[in-house]
């Protein structure tokens, strides 16, 4: 069965870093277009950043960008997430997610989900 972990999530002080790692299993990693979603409380799952298979090319979303990294190690079978410079607002469940359509940054189209792993920046 194919499955995702994640970890890394924490707690972490404004302008600190984090790493997540996603681990893909019974999942053929460079046939799919892997991705970073976040999930805030009382808010809908929203893009963070993605890759696309193979590693061809990468997309952030606007609050990301320059202070987030996605990256993918196929020999692994392993997604990273690499958040510098993070705010209080970056707080949130981070969930990786794989496709194997055509590309899309929209949540619903994923079909596969890891459990999430929490990140909490504090001020």
């Amino acid at each position: 069965q194919s499955q995702l972990v994640e970890s890394g999530g924490g707690l972490v002080q404004a302008g600190g870093s984090l790493r997540l790692s996603c681990v893909a299993s019974e999942l053929p990693f460079s046939r799919y277009h892997m991705g970073w979603f976040s999930e805030a409380p009382g808010k809908e799952r929203e893009f963070v950043a993605g890759i696309t298979r193979a590693g061809e090319s990468t997309h952030y979303a606007d609050s990301v960008k320059g202070r987030f990294t996605i990256s993918a190690d196929n020999a692994k079978n392993t997604l990273y997430l690499d958040m510098t410079n993070l705010k209080p607002e970056d707080s949130a469940v981070y969930y990786c997610a794989a496709r194997f359509g055509y590309y899309s940054t929209a949540a619903k189209w994923y079909d596969y989900w890891g459990q999430g792993t929490q990140v909490t920046v504090s001020s």
